[in-house]
């Protein structure tokens, strides 16, 4: 890999060779630069950016939590129309109070 080719992940490394050793120097981007490359990403990559953003607010979930989620959303693979719409649950929600 070269300066400036894209690594396994899609992102845009410089690289230089010391030893024979293939070094990253640390990367920092401003936040403009960041919004700025947020459109180059995969869907995937928007959503890991989302996760690790939010995991700075709330603590990660725990193995139980994250099996429960996957569970739920493997449910929900398997037959999509068992899920509520937002809006339908929402008015649920407000109608019981």
């Amino acid at each position: 890999m070269s300066a400036g080719e894209a690594d396994q992940h899609g992102n845009r490394v410089l690289i230089t060779i010391e030893n024979d050793e293939w070094i990253r120097p640390p990367f920092a981007m401003s936040f403009a630069e960041l919004l700025d490359e947020l459109p180059a990403l995969t869907v995937q990559q928007r959503q890991l950016v989302i996760r690790r953003a939010l995991e700075l607010e709330e603590p990660p979930l725990n193995d139980a939590e994250e099996a429960l989620i996957e569970s739920r959303l493997a449910d929900h693979h398997k037959n999509p129309a068992s899920s509520v719409p937002l809006d339908e649950m929402i008015h649920r929600l407000r109608s019981r109070s």
